[in-house]
């Protein structure tokens, strides 16, 4: 019997059954559909909508179905559609009728959106600490090979000299908005929906404040039409996690490339590597090119979910069902790309020499060249110019601009004197950089300390929802 068998005439036809059936998959949101449906029953006993005896039959049964889950011994059946009614029937079986009253005051569409707010707050936090581990290996990273420098990239061109640390850090500071962003929206998804029915509220004299409290929510929703019909929370998690994915995928792209024998700046751990099942030479990269491949799967189910809700009336529609399987997908892979990049980069080979070589090469002190000149009262452009000349001599020379004599930069402009040799070596011209967000060293050290300190703030954020 279904729970809306008493309408209807026929029995349901056996595709339709298969075709709307969600346990396949919504089947992982147990823990939460538990822990909410114990959490409305304590608030019926205290409400005296139903006694409080029946009430302690319906909690200790189930435990004692959460307890048959976890052990393995129970099957979910496609026959009760969804998660909620195969618990509810499993409670059924083990304490008989009374368990139909756990439903009073209470409809499918409020319970499955408490699920799914606990399920997006749970994952919220564990998110944010697997982004803060990735942070503690770049930054460590960073510390470790302080004194390596590499060539800066525009167009993929060779720029200008940068610490291999200055490098990492970026990274650092793209996953810090992305814990500010998963934190921002961790308010909004800690919000109540539980006691708004199917639309319009519940005729019981219920205590919503009750449930939101024991569940640790900070706030209820305030109109009940929105309570069971907002999603905004699992687009703002889609959204985050795609601006996550798109960091991990640039970091990727550039672990790929580094470790090729065209760069040859790194070597990836073997334990992290694959090879050719043809080509006995071969070492891929597999792992970060997974990681760039499984960012377009994410994207995906935030074009997916926001396509969907655009053109839905409230309040609830059986659209919203899909709603589940590209968030579950969205946040195992990521907390799987978190989970493994960390133990990647910790693991990696630097190649400081070949780096160094790099940058030495390709002109990355031209900048600092013409700057020179802009001190000796020579305006930018007209510096820019000289520059341009000077290096277009060197290419058809075979020659870097340091090995020029003077005379020959002195011909190109007079003001130039010998302490220009100085001014163009690798380690001057990043140690001048001392501007807040440059590449000198005490502006690294400060921006090092400054990303430690936000890191123990968003850990003891952390614990902080882990003890609520």
């Amino acid at each position: 019997m279904k729970a809306w068998n008493g309408r209807f005439k026929k029995e349901l036809n056996h595709l339709v059954e298969d075709f709307q059936a969600s346990i396949s998959y919504d089947h992982v949101l147990v823990a939460e559909d538990i822990t909410g449906s114990i959490a409305h029953t304590k608030m019926l006993a205290t409400c005296g909508i139903i006694p409080a005896q029946e009430a302690d039959q319906i909690i200790n049964g189930l435990y004692e179905v959460w307890t048959s889950i976890q052990n393995g011994e129970v099957t979910f059946q496609t026959q009760y559609e969804d998660i909620h009614m195969n618990i509810e029937a499993l409670l059924t079986q083990r304490i008989g009728p009374v368990a139909g009253k756990l439903h009073t005051a209470r409809s499918r569409n409020d319970q499955v959106a408490l699920d799914m707010h606990l399920y997006t707050r749970k994952h919220t936090v564990t998110l944010v600490a697997l982004i803060l581990q990735l942070q503690s290996t770049l930054i460590s990273l960073a510390e470790k090979y302080q004194t390596v420098i590499m060539p800066g990239y525009t167009h993929l061109q060779r720029a200008q000299p940068v610490p291999f640390a200055h490098h990492l850090l970026a990274y650092v500071a793209m996953l810090e908005r992305d814990v500010e962003r998963l934190v921002d929206s961790y308010k909004r998804t800690n919000t109540c929906p539980l006691g708004a029915g199917a639309i319009a509220g519940t005729t019981f004299p219920i205590d919503r404040n009750q449930v939101a409290q024991s569940l640790g929510f900070d706030r209820l929703y305030e109109n009940s039409m929105d309570a069971v019909s907002d999603r905004d929370y699992l687009v703002e998690l889609l959204a985050n996690g795609s601006l996550i994915m798109v960091h991990l995928s640039r970091l990727a792209e550039e672990l790929i490339l580094w470790s090729s024998d065209e760069f040859k700046y790194i070597t990836l751990d073997d334990a992290f590597c694959t090879g050719s099942s043809m080509m006995p030479q071969k070492k891929n990269p597999d792992i970060p090119e997974l990681i760039r491949g499984k960012t377009g799967r994410v994207f995906g189910h935030l074009t997916a979910l926001l396509t969907t809700l655009k053109a839905l009336p409230l309040t609830y529609n059986k659209d919203l069902q899909e709603d589940k399987e590209g968030v579950f997908d969205t946040v195992s892979t990521l907390e799987q790309v978190l989970t493994i990049l960390t133990p990647l980069l910790d693991t990696l080979e630097v190649h400081a020499e070949k780096m160094k070589q790099n940058a030495e090469t390709g002109f990355l002190n031209a900048t600092d060249l013409a700057d020179y000149l802009v001190r000796k009262g020579i305006p930018f452009r007209e510096a820019h110019a000289i520059v341009g000349k000077l290096v277009l001599d060197c290419i058809e020379k075979n020659r870097n601009l340091i090995d020029v004599p003077l005379n020959e930069l002195q011909e190109a402009c007079p003001q130039i004197n010998a302490d220009i040799y100085h001014d163009l070596s690798l380690e001057q011209m990043i140690e001048t950089r001392t501007c807040e967000g440059g590449t000198a060293f005490e502006v690294r050290k400060n921006n090092i300390a400054h990303a430690k300190t936000r890191i123990q703030q968003w850990t003891d954020w952390v614990h902080e929802q882990h003890q609520g």
